[in-house]
């Protein structure tokens, strides 16, 4: 066998060196969807009964428990406080959340839509 033959088996088949893209819209920029139009087309279409997508109100529940995050950073969160039961990340937020009033503190669990606070 040759090198002649080695270097042509070697080109893949599926480039061509000649091939143009041609596109009608090409020059034109592309209109993007906003997410209620995609929800609207979605709807138009023929879905079988079990099948989930964005407008099923049934969707199966998730078998993964829910992630926590700090009510301060935002960053994920092991632990929580029993007397305020606000979520920390680290142990400078906790200090900070023991140095907070009670009305910061029923506030912000308001904004993570927790109960009021027991202790």
């Amino acid at each position: 066998m040759s090198t002649d033959e080695v270097k042509v088996e070697e080109k893949p088949v599926f480039k061509t060196v000649s091939f143009q893209h041609t596109s009608k819209s090409a020059n034109k920029k592309r209109a993007w969807k906003s997410l209620k139009q995609i929800v609207a087309a979605e709807r138009a279409l023929p879905w079988p009964e079990d099948h989930v997508h964005y407008s099923s109100i049934n969707a199966p529940p998730s078998f993964k428990p829910a992630e926590k995050f700090s009510d301060l950073s935002g960053l994920p969160a092991p632990y929580t406080d029993p007397q305020t039961r606000l979520r920390y990340a680290n142990k400078e937020e906790y200090a900070t959340i023991i140095s907070l009033p009670m009305d910061i503190t029923a506030g912000y669990l308001a904004l993570r839509g927790a109960s009021s606070i027991v202790g």
